[in-house]
């Protein structure tokens, strides 16, 4: 079985941190990603809003370099719970359970949104991940040329 998610959005409103009864920090967020298509008719392109669930390292990492507007990347997996709500009704929560999180584009890119929260310099970044990978910009390849790549010599012997 396999059950992974790797998504990109935005976060909708600030993440909120809360402890659970035996101290383990909790990050609940809600990040909007867009579709990959826009509509025939023109119209606006839409967007699916998804809930995420961070735990301890990640709970806290996500709650003070994150906010409202923020870009994220988020990697995890799919969880579906069930539970009853205050009217008796049975539900179903689905969420994504966030393994890493890590920022994604630019620091200009991230400082919209008008969250107090900001981004570190790079210096001074904390661990993004469990395994304690620290922050590293993406690379950017814009800027290279069709002379920085070799060509691929066909002989024959591919596999595909």
């Amino acid at each position: 079985m396999f059950n992974k998610a790797i998504l990109i959005g935005r976060l909708v409103a600030d993440p909120e941190l809360r402890q659970t009864q035996s101290g383990v920090s909790v990050c609940s967020f809600r990040i909007a990603v867009d579709r990959p298509y826009t509509p025939k008719d023109g119209g606006d392109k839409q967007a699916d809003f998804l809930d995420i669930v961070a735990w301890r390292q990640q709970a806290e990492f996500v709650s003070r370099y994150f906010g409202k507007g923020k870009l994220i990347l988020v990697e995890g997996s799919i969880q579906a719970r069930n539970y009853t709500d205050k009217n008796d009704q049975k539900r179903t929560a689905v969420e994504v359970v966030a393994e890493n999180v890590r920022f994604v584009g630019s620091k200009a890119d991230n400082q919209g949104g008008g969250s107090p929260r900001s981004l570190p310099d790079d210096s001074s970044a904390p661990p993004a991940r469990m395994g304690g990978d620290s922050y590293a910009p993406p690379t950017s390849y814009a800027s290279g040329s069709a002379e920085d790549f070799a060509e691929i010599e066909d002989d024959g012997d591919l596999p595909f």
